[in-house]
């Protein structure tokens, strides 16, 4: 068929910046499958292999938690100054690296040295990937896919992960995120070669960013900035704490492998549908009810899976587990975002603040246990009454910083 002369012309064109975003949050969506496969079952590997308990996997945690803390600043600067692709390029590298040599390792110094690696590795990731989907225009519409995206991946390699391992065997958690990282590597090149050179303009061409009148005074959004970058590290020092501690939630339920991540994924699903939630409902915006109550649910639903011994008041607190978290998580990006803070260095900066909370709350739960080694609970209700103190520091923020 031959097309009249012109018709070329009237076939719709592709925007570059919807082109690249998309391949921003694929790339977003298969990191976020591989590290939790890994990550998330890090700790029953060294159950099952070096016959660790819930103390030594807290303090595993906490270790990882401090690594993530001065890597990701690190990495958030070092991607200003060299590139984001470039930071992206050392980064699934420098992962694929630790996962090919993971299963070589027999020891527990070589496997906390890989995990090391790959958190290392991981850091020059995420700040960069937030910093990528933040550029130009429609910012807020782009941070909340990407919470979508990374969620749903999130939580579909919780749910699948256990039974993985129990049909491959652990050598899995490190040759399926390899292959992943391998993929993700070639990717950032395809990915730097369709980058618009100035996204906004891109967008420009397919319709002005409509202005919003009513948006708060920056004094107020930078309040809310300061509180949502504070409950962010309590949100996870619950959510590390939680993770570390699932092999001994299991163990409490006499789960298997497979069945706990069945059981146990639940607060992830509740977390995508908070963010999908959130994305399309903005009435929570500059809400201060909003966000200290996402914070007191938070505490009381962290106690109950922890501590109670039904199943199914278990199941019901992690709906409200993911949904606080939801909030949360959402907030920290969002009000950030809000405030014009995109750069690979502000991201850095709030992954350091994750990476404060992945430290505090098992090294905390960690040391109760040490000290009160008698009282399965007591690592509970110690990070509780850590995560009441930050509630309390909330309001705190919002009385001595804020002019409402």
């Amino acid at each position: 068929m031959v097309l009249p002369q012109g018709a070329r012309r009237n076939f719709p064109r592709v925007n570059p910046a919807k082109k690249f975003r998309t391949a921003c949050y694929t790339i977003e969506g298969l990191n976020s499958f591989a590290v939790v496969i890994y990550f998330n079952y890090l700790y029953f590997y060294f159950r099952d292999t070096f016959g660790f308990n819930d103390r030594q996997n807290l303090e595993l945690a906490a270790l990882i938690g401090a690594t993530y803390i001065f890597a990701s600043l690190w990495a958030g600067k070092i991607a200003q100054r060299i590139g984001y692709f470039n930071a992206l390029k050392i980064g699934f590298a420098v992962m694929a690296v630790g996962f090919g040599v993971g299963p070589q390792f027999h020891s527990i110094s070589g496997q906390v040295a890989v995990a090391c690696v790959v958190n290392f590795g991981m850091c020059f990731t995420w700040p960069v990937l937030e910093a990528l989907v933040s550029e130009g225009n429609d910012a807020a519409r782009a941070v909340g896919i990407y919470n979508i995206t990374w969620a749903i991946t999130n939580a579909t390699a919780f749910f699948l992960g256990g039974t993985l391992i129990e049909k491959l065997g652990y050598r899995s958690i490190f040759f399926v995120p390899l292959c992943f990282m391998l993929l993700q590597f070639v990717m950032v090149f395809w990915l730097e070669k369709i980058h618009p050179k100035n996204l906004a303009a891109e967008q420009a061409a397919s319709g002005p960013a409509t202005p919003d009148e009513n948006r708060p005074a920056p004094v107020l959004v930078k309040n809310f900035q300061r509180m949502a970058w504070l409950a962010n590290p309590f949100a996870y020092i619950a959510i590390n704490t939680l993770i570390a501690v699932l092999p001994g939630i299991a163990a409490k339920f006499n789960l298997s492998t497979s069945m706990a991540g069945f059981v146990c994924s639940l607060w992830c699903f509740a977390r995508v549908f908070a963010f999908v939630t959130l994305w399309r409902w903005t009435g929570w915006h500059y809400r201060f009810r909003w966000l200290a109550g996402a914070f007191a649910l938070l505490i009381v639903s962290f106690a109950v899976i922890l501590v109670v011994h039904n199943l199914a008041i278990v199941l019901l607190a992690q709906i409200f587990f993911g949904a606080a978290i939801g909030l949360i998580y959402y907030s920290s990006l969002f009000y950030a975002m809000d405030a014009h803070d995109s750069s690979s260095e502000h991201g850095g900066i709030h992954e350091a603040a994750i990476g404060v909370g992945n430290f505090l709350g098992p090294a905390l739960g960690a040391a109760a246990l040490w000290l009160a080694p008698q009282s399965a609970s007591i690592g509970a209700w110690t990070v509780s009454g850590l995560l009441a103190v930050g509630f309390g520091g909330l309001f705190w923020l919002r009385q001595h910083h804020s002019k409402e």
